[in-house]
């Protein structure tokens, strides 16, 4: 039987085919060591010990042992991925662990030397530090528990404060009960926090319009003021020039109050058609509670200017009183006495 000789063009195909698979061996062989580089940081960051026979091969068996077929390459990235989910999911527990940890600090008043007890935990995300993490957390939530009527009353202050800040009425206060309790048990302080977590949202979702109400509210107080320093009938002992300053900046607000206050019922209009609802400032709303500021101050000049015109009516009566009483009066039919030169 005749044996068929390859062609020279047989043979330099024979030749491309083989440079392509040591292409490929070499692309897939650099590919799978800086995979398995990655694997072996995850495992380490994880605390995993390799659990499958899969995993195994490729952690501890020889690099040149490894079969670098399309389906092993395949498996080996799934497998990278699984352990950078859950290095990341890791990430995200610890730092929510440090934030509560920080949150309990805070609460429970930790002095600085106890915290920086633990400092060394308060970065990295590797099994062990997540453990003690859950450790410092328990620790804290178990001291927590032995001072709860102090924590309830600094969260009450807390809860105040996010009031102030969502400009909650006396009736919106006054509608979450648990404030006025007296029975300070950890359901109560639950309550508390969910309210405080409820506020913090509200504001964050609206933060934009509460800072505009509040700047409203500031450049309003600091009007006032600018107008009773002016109607201080001390004010002409001013020196340094603040006197003028000060007229500029009042009239200056005067006129952007009500700028102001028309780009807030524009914002207001289009929010409440957003919520359906309507948006209060101290359990009004904002537009009825800016015109009430105005009349109010209305009202305090019209009183002002009475008490004025009072004060100067009774001045005026109690000048003409006294001046009356000082005049000397002349006898009728006296002439005033004179020396004669027949009498001399």
């Amino acid at each position: 039987m005749r044996r068929s000789v390859p062609s020279l063009e047989e043979l330099n195909q024979f030749r491309q085919h083989v440079a392509t698979l040591r292409e490929t061996k070499a692309s897939r062989r650099a590919e799978f060591v800086s995979i398995k580089r990655q694997i072996i940081l995850c495992m380490e960051e994880l605390d995993h010990t390799p659990d499958t026979s899969f995993e195994r091969d490729v952690v501890c068996e020889d690099e040149d042992a490894f079969c670098l077929s399309l389906e092993n390459i395949a498996t080996l990235q799934k497998l990278l991925r699984q352990l950078e989910m859950q290095k990341l999911q890791n990430e995200a527990v610890c730092e929510a662990l440090r934030t509560q940890i920080r949150e309990l600090w805070d609460r429970l008043q930790i002095p600085e030397e106890e915290r920086e007890a633990v400092a060394t935990i308060m970065s990295g995300s590797k099994a062990k530090v997540r453990k003690a993490l859950q450790l410092e957390v328990d620790r804290l939530e178990e001291r927590k528990m032995q001072n709860l009527k102090k924590l309830i009353e600094a969260t009450r202050v807390e809860l105040a404060q996010h009031w102030d800040q969502c400009f909650y009425s006396q009736e919106q206060r006054q509608a979450f009960a648990p404030f006025h309790a007296e029975e300070y048990t950890e359901n109560l302080l639950q309550l508390h926090d969910a309210e405080i977590v409820r506020l913090r949202n509200y504001y964050e979702a609206h933060r934009e319009l509460f800072e505009d109400v509040r700047k409203w509210e500031e450049s309003w107080r600091l009007f006032l003021e600018f107008e009773r320093k002016a109607s201080d009938p001390n004010r002409f002992t001013n020196r340094g020039g603040n006197l003028l300053k000060e007229e500029k900046q009042r009239a200056k607000l005067q006129k952007t109050l009500p700028k102001l206050e028309e780009e807030l019922k524009a914002q207001i209009e289009l929010w409440e058609q957003e919520h359906s609802k309507t948006f209060l400032v101290n359990g009004q709303k904002f537009m009825e509670y800016v015109a009430e500021q105005w009349e109010m101050r209305r009202l305090e000049r019209e009183r002002d200017r009475q008490e004025r015109q009072l004060k100067y009516k009774k001045q005026t009566e109690t000048e003409m009183l006294c001046g009356s009483a000082q005049t000397p009066r002349k006898r009728r039919g006296m002439a005033p006495k004179t020396q004669s030169k027949a009498h001399k």
